[in-house]
């Protein structure tokens, strides 16, 4: 083999430095880049870990929020079942209260015209000398006195005076007295002349001569008016009885108008309070809404996130890839 040159023996040496050199950087960049690639892949994968948990848990609050909304809807539609209860409870007892109102009202119309009446009764019979008195007994019958003031003596009605006096009933107290006291009027203009007639017999002696008949008649007047006396004393009683049971029940109404004021009253405050708790309710609704659309736009903002840290990281993948198939 011949010998070589000095020249191209340092022409070699130079050749294989230069490349040994050049071998020798390539290595050290791509170690470098290596590093720098896996740095990052470490600290994608530490985002990526950190948005999983944070996606995590804003799951999780999502669910709490569902929930507590849905137990929300549920109580707010029970207290809008109850309201509406409250509400038709409380109309049925204001008209409870109105028909109760007017009962109350026509009994104290009733009330006063009984009374108006039965005071005019007590005018005209004493405007016309008449007295009664009445002592109502426990078991309701009573024991009645008739006076006349004007004259002193037995008032006498027929028979037939007496029946027609009943058969006006159906008529108003005031004409029913008006006829009693015209009667009255004429039985005693009767009782006068049959007075007169007495005296001036017995004044010409001839008091033997009385017939029968007339002390008959006499007798049989007096008995109808004791039977008027009855009857009259007896209507009034009955007015007094009606008048004491207008009286207990007008107090009875009114008992009950207080009872239904305080349950209306009751009821109101009832009404008002559902309504401010129904307001507190939707309040409360619309916030936990508003926290929840919060918590779903930051959601969708996390898996944006998530999606471009995903991107970056089977990006960086693909480089290592490829680094390392190019070693």
């Amino acid at each position: 083999m011949p010998g070589l040159s000095a020249a191209t023996l340092a022409s070699l040496g130079g050749t294989s430095s230069r490349r040994g050199s050049g071998d020798t950087s390539i290595s050290i960049d791509t170690e470098a880049s290596i590093r720098e690639i896996k740095d990052s892949l470490a600290e994608v994968e530490e985002k990526y870990k950190k948005a999983m948990v944070s996606n995590a848990q804003l799951d999780n609050e999502k669910t709490n929020f569902m929930y507590q909304v849905d137990n929300l809807k549920d109580t707010l539609l029970e207290l809008e079942e109850q309201l509406a209860e409250s509400r038709r409870q409380y109309e049925e007892k204001s008209k409870e209260f109105e028909r109760e109102k007017h009962a109350h009202s026509v009994l104290q119309f009733q009330f006063a015209e009984v009374k108006e009446a039965l005071r005019q009764r007590e005018e005209m019979l004493e405007k016309h000398g008449i007295i009664l008195n009445s002592e109502i007994a426990n078991n309701g019958e009573t024991s009645d006195t008739l006076n006349n003031v004007g004259y002193q003596g037995s008032t006498k009605i027929t028979k037939e005076e007496l029946n027609a006096l009943k058969s006006a009933g159906d008529g108003t107290l005031d004409i029913r007295l008006k006829k009693l006291i015209d009667e009255r009027e004429c039985l005693l203009e009767q009782i006068k002349k049959l007075k007169g007639q007495l005296e001036g017999r017995q004044k010409n002696g001839k008091l033997d001569s009385l017939r029968p008949e007339d002390a008959a008649l006499e007798n049989g007047t007096d008995m109808h008016v004791v039977d008027l006396q009855r009857d009259a004393n007896r209507q009034i009683s009955d007015l007094k009885f009606k008048l004491a049971k207008s009286e207990q029940e007008i107090t009875a109404l009114e008992q009950n108008v207080i009872r239904l004021e305080s349950q209306v009253s009751r009821y109101k405050s009832a009404a008002e309070n559902a309504e401010k708790i129904e307001d507190e309710l939707k309040a409360e609704k619309r916030k936990l809404q508003r926290e929840l659309r919060s918590a779903l736009d930051k959601t969708e903002e996390l898996e944006v996130s998530n999606g471009h840290l995903v991107k970056r990281l089977e990006k960086m993948k693909a480089n290592r890839s490829a680094l390392l198939s190019q070693q």
